[in-house]
């Protein structure tokens, strides 16, 4: 948009700049962020959701099979 005003010409040039400059600012914030935070998960070895899941559940098939094999066959 233009004005005849010059100065109100840089005053919304330097506005939208300093806008898109914030918005890159903060996605560098979450970046920054989210890698810190998969550095505190490495560091004190901590485990995934899903491969907690997935461990329970082969968990509870090794009991199953433990189970079946404690029980005397019929016949």
């Amino acid at each position: 948009m233009q004005t005849q005003n010059p100065f109100l010409d840089e005053v919304s040039k330097l506005t939208g700049a300093a806008m898109g400059l914030a918005q890159a600012a903060g996605e560098e914030a979450k970046a920054a962020f989210r890698a810190q935070g998969d550095r505190f998960v490495a560091e004190f070895d901590l485990v995934r959701r899903d491969e907690l899941e997935a461990l329970k559940a082969e968990i509870a098939a090794l009991r199953a099979d433990i189970a079946a094999m404690k029980t005397p066959p019929k016949g």
